[in-house]
């Protein structure tokens, strides 16, 4: 990551990497910036000659990042207890989807690839603070055990294990990447959906599927899981029922296919999805507000 201290353009360059790092540990867009910003903060505000000491500025970036990451998983177990219903990772929309706000902007930044799937993210949530920093980062960054000891303050040993009972939550939850087809299905789920074609909607979901849904106390969703194909096909038509108006519009959301609902052009629901033999086995609904600000909005 280089060498030397007090180069600004090489301590800069690492925004976008500790972004990457950030949002696969928080699964928040939000929460990943100002995370990133803090330990920029942090970097400056060391003297001139401590900066010069550190040999590698990233790797001194990023275990000040994973150390702050670790902070926020903890507390915000405690404010998940507190949410109106279930909490999910914030949704990512494509780099030509992004809505440009102010600052740097994040959809030139987080690379969506198999690790920000929103199935995986779903599994990383699973995990302890400590299991999600080591596996993200030993498992999908590649960092050593030793320097991941640094920020979780214990022995590479430990950090190993960590990385390994997090593995195999992984495993137990067949995380998931893309499934051959599912733009296909999704596009067939779609259709259904327009139609208000129960029958349609109950082919094309396992009868085992599940689909949550977060609101966040901010908009209708549903409290608790919905489980069952033959309960969701119905709920998803009540859906449209109750939103006459609303256009529904095949968009990648973190890097695979999925459908958002936009009303007035304001995206105002995004659904995720995995796909298997199929068949959809898992739809994740994001309608809190908060949580869909990269997504196009009205003017």
């Amino acid at each position: 990551m280089g060498d030397g201290g007090d180069g600004a353009d090489e301590v800069l360059g690492e925004r976008r990497h500790l972004l990457n790092v950030a949002y696969r540990l928080l699964g928040s867009v939000t929460e990943a910036e100002d995370a990133v910003q803090d330990a920029y903060a942090r970097w400056y505000g060391l003297s001139r000659g401590r900066q010069r000491e550190i040999v590698s500025p990233g790797a001194w970036l990023t275990t000040v990042t994973g150390r702050i990451c670790l902070d926020l998983l903890g507390s915000a177990r405690a404010r998940r207890e507190r949410y109106v219903g279930a909490w999910l990772p914030e949704p990512l929309p494509d780099r030509a989807e992004w809505r440009h706000g102010d600052g740097a902007d994040p959809a030139d930044q987080i690379v969506l690839d198999e690790s920000v799937t929103m199935a995986f993210l779903v599994v990383l949530e699973s995990m302890t603070p400590a299991e999600r920093v080591a596996f993200v980062l030993h498992d999908v960054f590649r960092y050593p055990f030793a320097e991941i000891a640094g920020v979780l303050g214990r022995t590479p040993g430990a950090c190993k294990q960590l990385a390994a009972s997090a593995r195999r939550r992984v495993g137990a939850a067949r995380a998931p990447g893309p499934a051959a087809g599912q733009g296909d299905v999704v596009r067939q789920l779609k259709e259904a959906w327009e139609a208000k074609d129960i029958a349609g909607l109950l082919g094309l979901l396992d009868p085992d599927a599940v689909m949550t849904a977060d609101g966040g106390g901010m908009a209708g969703a549903v409290p608790r899981p919905v489980e069952g194909g033959a309960r969701i096909a119905p709920y998803m038509v009540a859906f449209a029922d109750r939103a006459p108006g609303f256009e529904l519009l095949e968009r990648t959301v973190n890097g695979t296919p999925g459908l958002v609902a936009r009303h007035g052009g304001t995206v105002v629901t995004v659904a995720s999805f995995e796909v298997s033999e199929g068949r959809v086995t898992r739809i994740w609904v994001v309608r809190n507000p908060e949580k869909l600000r990269p997504w196009p909005r009205a003017s």
